[in-house]
């Protein structure tokens, strides 16, 4: 039983770890640091929030065998899918860039070096995987790269952690909502809730259903038994609910390890991700250096090529081209050409002198601001019948989509009213 559940496994889990990329993480090490064990509380309610708006884009990719642009085009006016997509191309773009940076100054903390040529050989090796490795083989392989974030777990124990405050920051806020606290509570929803996420569980969704049923010559998917659909809805259901508790856990345990060791230790401005794992090695002793900077360049791995393929499936499916990591090269090569654009793009920023830091803010504030009409038109797609049949959202799930819509809408304008004010 226990194996038939961990097979089940796959798009939600690898969404959920995608998350925790070397960003997120620099995220996660500053709310630490800076705030101790105070924030622990954001990861515990946000992780409803991204299972209800997850399941949401899971649905979609599986009943209508369509990614998420594909979706919203079916639906809405083309300028708004327009510039849906030109915003995710360029948020992603600055996320792989932060994110190629910063594991190659992780491989640099490790082995000394060239940062920059660290990076190049992540970006390059990222790309030839994902063009050439057919797409079981490479989805498996992602899988496996998820235990790389279980050495976040593991820093925890290896320092001395007061349970009971943990336990008592994670269920109720304890700190004052001013400037900076409000600020971060917003980059932490932020880097939880991403745009990217969604159109890469509905892509995934969408290739896992050419594997499980076949499509009609208008790529809809035949009709099955309503025995067997729902069979795929709770596997849906179990994956996501599976992935994004991991991702959730592995972020509750990044602020946790970072505020017993750096916060104790009075250092409580931490800028990325390498920085946070550095900062670790007096402060929780070379085991949990060595672990941080472990775990920073295996999310990199999982991270990056879900970033370039979620840009590559929307771009794709917005102008109709053959898109598909189960096809070959030469059957969409425009596909796989996005999708070095947005590898190759990023490790190029990384050669120029733009300011990491400022990648960051900039991707963070996109994706905050594209999230809010994406979830919306999400929920409104997964209420029409004409999209889902007679397996629209049912009311729970409605109303869990639409308070993720709301608190990520509340999120952004908090963030424009602090950086007006």
């Amino acid at each position: 039983m226990l194996s038939e559940r961990m097979r089940q496994l796959g798009p939600g889990l690898i969404t959920g770890a995608a998350d925790d990329d070397p960003s997120g993480i620099a995220t996660y090490s500053q709310a630490g640091a800076q705030f101790g064990y105070g924030l622990l509380w954001t990861v515990v309610f946000t992780f409803p929030l991204m299972v209800g708006i997850q399941l949401v884009s899971a649905r979609l990719g599986c009943l209508t065998g369509r990614g998420l642009a594909a979706n919203i085009k079916r639906v809405f006016p083309r300028p708004l899918l327009y510039a849906v997509v030109a915003l995710l191309l360029a948020a992603n773009l600055i996320n792989v860039a932060a994110d190629v940076a910063a594991m190659g100054a992780g491989l640099k903390l490790l082995l000394g070096g060239s940062a920059h040529v660290y990076s190049l050989t992540f970006g390059c090796l990222c790309l030839l995987l994902q063009v050439f490795l057919p797409y079981r083989t490479y989805v498996r392989y992602l899988k496996w790269l998820t235990l790389a974030l279980l050495s976040y777990v593991a820093v925890a124990f290896t320092v001395q952690v007061p349970w009971s405050q943990v336990l008592g920051s994670s269920l109720w806020p304890g700190l004052s909502l001013d400037s900076g606290t409000l600020t971060m509570i917003v980059a932490v929803l932020g880097t939880t809730i991403s745009p990217y996420l969604f159109f890469w569980q509905a892509a995934e969704e969408m290739e896992d259903s050419r594997q499980l049923v076949r499509l009609d010559a208008n790529r809809q998917l035949e009709p099955q038994s309503e025995n067997a659909v729902r069979g795929h809805l709770r596997r849906i259901k179990w994956d996501t609910c599976v992935g994004m508790g991991f991702s959730n856990l592995i972020a509750f345990f990044i602020i946790l390890s970072t505020a017993a060791t750096l916060h104790a230790a009075g250092i409580t401005d931490i800028q990325t991700s390498a920085q946070a794992a550095e900062a670790l090695r007096p402060a929780g002793g070379e085991f949990t250096f060595l672990l941080f900077s472990m775990g920073i360049i295996g999310t990199g791995l999982l991270a990056v090529p879900v970033l370039a393929g979620s840009a590559a499936y929307a771009v794709a499916e917005a102008l109709d081209w053959r898109n598909g990591l189960d096809r070959k090269l030469h059957e969409a090569k425009s596909f796989y050409g996005i999708i070095a654009l947005a590898t190759l793009g990023g490790v190029a920023l990384d050669f120029t002198s733009a300011d990491p830091i400022r990648e960051l803010l900039w991707s963070a504030m996109i994706n905050g601001v594209i999230a809010v009409p994406i979830m919306a038109v999400m929920m409104l797609l997964g209420g029409r019948r004409d999209v889902l049949g007679q397996f629209v959202i049912d009311r729970k799930l409605r109303r869990l989509g639409w308070f993720a819509t709301c608190a990520m809408a509340l999120a952004v304008v908090a963030m424009l009213v602090s950086l007006w004010f």
